[in-house]
């Protein structure tokens, strides 16, 4: 139990450590939340049509809208512009939570990798390291990539390089730490 213990909190904060350069420092995801200097009247905009917090496709048809229907606006619509809008009616940023419940939750998801890493009889340095580089690809692969395909999201270049980078050190972490001699 130590060895996951110890393997998970050095593997979750090397990812952690990973995300926040990528995020601060080096920026890396800068085109993902670009800057216009007409965000007050946008927002004044938006305040005025959206009453719920929420994430908003437009433009868009209401739940039950019907085959036919959505026939015709996927023709109205073609080469029109549209956007995704996560819509927060209050800004409420609380740096302090938001870094503990990321630090968790890289240690959670490391231990996780560690526990079914220990599950597998004897596993080497290589084995150990892909499969830590395979769990990255696969979260890639289930959130940013597939909200690229879909709603062509920016940034998915950068998030690839972030799970190939982030797993990967912790890989190299784990596959030193919980190999078999």
């Amino acid at each position: 139990m130590k060895k996951l213990l110890i393997g998970a909190l050095v593997g979750g904060l090397l990812v952690f450590i990973w995300q926040t350069l990528s995020w601060t420092v080096l920026n890396l995801h800068a085109k993902s939340y670009q800057y216009t200097s007409s965000q007050d009247s946008i927002l004044s905009n938006l305040s005025s049509h959206f009453s719920e917090d929420g994430q908003y496709l437009l433009p868009n048809l209401p739940v039950d809208a019907s085959m036919d229907d959505m026939t015709k606006f996927g023709e109205t619509n073609k080469g029109k512009p549209w956007a995704v809008v996560s819509y927060h009616k209050s800004y409420d940023m609380n740096m302090g939570a938001n870094i503990v419940k990321g630090l968790l939750t890289q240690i959670l998801a490391v231990f996780l990798l560690c526990w079914i890493l220990v599950k597998i009889p004897n596993p080497g340095f290589s084995t150990i390291l892909l499969s830590s580089l395979f769990v990255g690809l696969i979260g890639f692969m289930f959130i940013p990539y597939s909200e690229y395909i879909w709603y062509k999201f920016p940034g998915a270049a950068i998030n690839l390089m972030d799970a190939v980078l982030s797993w990967g050190l912790c890989g190299v972490w784990l596959g030193w730490w919980l190999r078999k001699p």
